[in-house]
């Protein structure tokens, strides 16, 4: 079992960055992910990471966006750049993943970001 809060969402304007975290109870799980669900639609898969390091990106945010983890701190990351309207959803940190897209049955309760136009 693990707890997972998010934070660091809000209202960006387009083009504007900003960061999002997720803090876990307990120790990292192998593979921690994000995902995001805007309103009317199915929550999908934006980023994961391996233990390793290893990180995939949606095409969708490739190049804008970009996952991390801190181990040490139990902290998992993701780089929100160039900012636009259709990135606007809540979004959700997962843990337990396998493999990275496929997402594991742990989520948190997931941060509103919010772009504007």
């Amino acid at each position: 079992q693990v707890q997972l809060v998010e934070s660091g969402g809000g209202l960006v304007e387009s083009g504007g960055s900003l960061r999002v975290s997720c803090q876990a109870s307990r120790a990292l799980f192998s593979v921690m992910g994000w995902y995001r669900q805007a309103p009317g639609k199915q929550r999908e898969f934006v980023a994961a990471i391996s233990r390793d390091g290893t990180r995939r990106h949606a095409d969708s945010v490739e190049g804008r966006f970009s996952i991390s983890r801190d181990n040490a701190k139990s902290a998992v990351h993701l780089q929100m750049d160039s900012l636009a309207p259709e990135d606007t959803a809540v979004y959700y940190c997962n843990a337990g993943g396998r493999p990275l897209t496929t997402p594991g049955p742990y989520w948190g309760q997931g941060t509103q970001v919010t772009v504007s136009s």
